[in-house]
């Protein structure tokens, strides 16, 4: 499966992106690493922005600074993707809620034949809060019938302040 993975760093006011190869990633804690590696001793945020063959978005969040180790926060827009993704498996691995009950061993499809896909987020959706995107905001982006993740990206970018670094690791 084909995958594009971004993590954007803001510092002094300004966003960094630099693709990153989640294909050595052994779990949500080494991603997390990474992002706290890339932000340094700034206080961030350090985001990791993941879309997958236009099946799902992924976001992992670090806050910190020097001294200061938080736990990721995860958003991801489809669950079901963990079902076939590995990616998508590594994001939802620690998310611990009585809301997000995801057995990844379980093969029943409940879905009506003839409702159409429905969107089955995990995760804090309020992880881009601060930054500028509400956890409906962020809920109603990736519900849009017809829009692709990368376009959820985009827009999460445009949103967030960090479209140019964006654009700017695309076109490298």
């Amino acid at each position: 499966m084909s995958y594009f993975a971004a993590a954007l760093v803001r510092a002094d006011g300004s966003w960094s992106a630099q693709e990153v190869d989640l294909d050595e990633v052994e779990d949500l804690e080494a991603v997390a690493d990474l992002l706290r590696d890339l932000a340094g001793n700034g206080p961030g945020p350090a985001v990791l922005l993941l879309e997958a063959d236009d099946e799902y978005v992924g976001v992992v969040r670090v806050d910190g600074g020097a001294g200061t180790l938080r736990e990721p926060r995860v958003f991801l827009s489809d669950r079901r993707a963990a079902y076939t993704n590995d990616r998508a498996a590594l994001l939802l691995e620690d998310i611990d809620s009585d809301d997000d009950d995801l057995d990844l061993d379980d093969d029943d499809d409940d879905d009506d034949e003839d409702s159409g896909p429905v969107v089955e987020p995990a995760g804090d959706p309020a992880l881009l809060d601060d930054l500028g995107v509400t956890a409906e905001a962020l809920l109603a982006l990736c519900a849009e019938e017809g829009r692709l993740p990368a376009d959820v990206l985009t827009e999460l970018c445009l949103r967030t302040g960090c479209h140019d670094a964006l654009e700017r690791l695309r076109e490298a």
